[in-house]
């Protein structure tokens, strides 16, 4: 059986930003935010990574500050979707982004390398 070749094709525009609070120097909650780019749509969509709160701050409403910040940037930004990940074990985390707004709406099937 012949297959057919495999060509790879530089896509041409991604973008990032990180979001930060930081108190008397000190990054205390961040979390990143990627603009990624298909055929498929002319408008990006974003994709929330890592948000993370330091343990001592945690309770106080930075992660929401970050998430609500993100998510008026990929609005700004005119995403058609945004999206985030969460491990199957974080039901809390699960009913925050909920809570947030966001919908569940499958699974994340993933590889380390």
């Amino acid at each position: 059986m012949n297959y057919m070749e495999i060509n790879k094709i530089p896509t041409t525009k991604q973008e990032g930003y990180k979001f930060i609070i930081t108190e008397d120097k000190k990054e205390i909650a961040s979390s990143f935010l990627y603009l990624l780019y298909n055929d498929h749509h002319e408008r990006p969509f974003g994709l929330i990574e890592y948000v993370i709160v330091d343990e001592a701050n945690r309770g106080e409403g930075l992660g929401t500050k970050v998430v609500e910040a993100m998510i008026g940037q990929a609005k700004k930004d005119n995403c058609y979707k945004l999206i985030c990940t969460s491990r199957l074990t974080k039901p809390k985390v699960h009913a925050w982004y909920e809570k947030l707004g966001f919908n569940d709406w499958g699974k994340e099937f993933r590889m380390d390398f």
